[in-house]
């Protein structure tokens, strides 16, 4: 698109209308002054009256011409000849697991269909979600992309056909879940598409070792981070909740509601009147509220075990243990995700990194716990205690 331009041709051999504090536009001409301010009146006036002339397009304060742009190539396209662009995205979310690679499709064309190439941005960013901001992840122009945050290094364009601006994501983490919003530009032509991704994973409450309601949402989401996991949204407790998840501690969620989830009603519990569901107490102080913390956590890249030891460990000696063993101590979140996805049964409790002892069971038998598939908990033992093994973890 060309700007146009609107000179004046006078006493001076040429010149544009300018507006200045001084009296002369040609200097040394007689009655230029005057002549100056007539013309400044009116090329004012006629710029006043362009938006009203119908067929001119406007755009941030400038008019442009729409005969077209140069495209580099000797293509000229116009942009108001009826040519639309379109972006395809897939309608299905897309799933996957902790530390895989993925890429999330996206592809445009023209209707009709161009016979050349045209330069476009890509731009690929994580929608808002859950009280959470938007990040940006990728940004395109031609075979030059830029990464950032978190996605650098992690994120790529995946130019493989003509027309292709796929992003592929590699070893995801269990915040990579999530809304993608693909937008391709040409010129001021933009079209987007939205990729949703969500990773296999797990809802599990935490409490630290100080016990019940010890945390406010910023300690919180800390607590999640140190067990390999983030702060569960509502749509994964909600999801856990129809899976069968029952607990009658209330807990942070990602949007800094405080919920609950109940399948069987109870007194404690909110009463036997209330229908089963996720009870909220809605959104909370960030610093003055104590709760405790639903955590999510995605499937394992690596291997979760028992470690079989001829003694019975205190939590130092479990950590050195597995050092030994080329492994770590497992943390909460992993030992979760490895009874939930590699179903790591086993009725022997066992040390973990935050100093609780627990132990999984995916297959419920006597005198091994409750009747329900579940991880079970002995809370926080003493750290000198020999009475429990350790649960080791090796990443693949």
């Amino acid at each position: 698109m060309s700007l146009i331009h609107l000179p004046c041709y006078f006493c001076c051999y040429r010149f544009r209308v300018q507006f200045t504090s001084g009296p002369q536009l040609c200097p040394g001409h007689p009655g230029t002054a005057t002549m100056g301010a007539s013309v400044g009146l009116l090329l004012l006036s006629l710029l006043l009256l362009l938006p009203c002339i119908p067929g001119l397009p406007f755009y941030n304060g400038f008019y442009y011409s729409p005969g077209g742009r140069n495209l580099g190539s000797g293509h000229k396209e116009g942009l108001f000849n009826g040519v639309k662009l379109v972006v395809e995205t897939p309608e299905e979310t897309l799933f996957t697991h902790r530390g895989a690679n993925v890429t999330l499709p996206c592809r445009y064309h023209y209707e009709p269909a161009l016979a050349s190439l045209r330069p476009v941005r890509i731009k690929w960013w994580k929608l808002s979600e859950n009280g959470a901001p938007e990040q940006d992840v990728l940004v395109a122009i031609g075979q030059r992309h830029r990464s950032f945050g978190d996605y650098e290094g992690r994120a790529h364009l995946q130019q493989d056909r003509e027309r292709e601006a796929s992003l592929e994501l590699q070893d995801l983490r269990p915040e990579d879940s999530g809304r993608y919003r693909c937008e391709v530009i040409d010129g001021l032509e933009d079209e987007s598409g939205v990729v949703e991704l969500e990773l296999r994973g797990v809802v599990f409450p935490y409490q630290p070792p100080q016990g019940r309601y010890q945390l406010n949402f910023h300690e919180a989401q800390r607590a999640c981070e140190e067990q390999g996991a983030v702060v569960a949204s509502f749509e994964q407790l909600f999801r856990a909740w129809e899976e069968g998840l029952d607990w009658c501690n209330a807990g942070w969620l990602q949007d800094g509601s405080v919920q609950y989830p109940i399948t069987l009603p109870r007194e404690p519990c909110g009463g036997l009147g209330l229908a089963p569901g996720v009870r909220s107490y809605g959104p909370r102080h960030h610093r003055l509220h104590r709760y405790d913390v639903f955590c999510f956590t995605a499937a394992l890249k690596g291997q979760v075990y028992y470690l079989e030891h001829p003694e019975k460990l205190t939590l130092t000696e479990a950590r050195e243990a597995c050092r030994e063993d080329s492994a770590h101590i497992a943390t909460v979140g992993q030992l979760f995700a490895a009874w939930k996805f590699r179903g790591l049964d086993r009725c022997d409790a066992g040390w973990l990194a935050d100093g609780s002892t627990r132990y999984p069971v995916a297959h419920p038998r006597p005198n091994c716990g409750p009747p329900e598939p579940g991880v079970r908990s002995f809370g926080f033992p003493d750290p000198q205690s020999r009475s429990y093994g350790v649960y080791c973890y090796r990443q693949s």
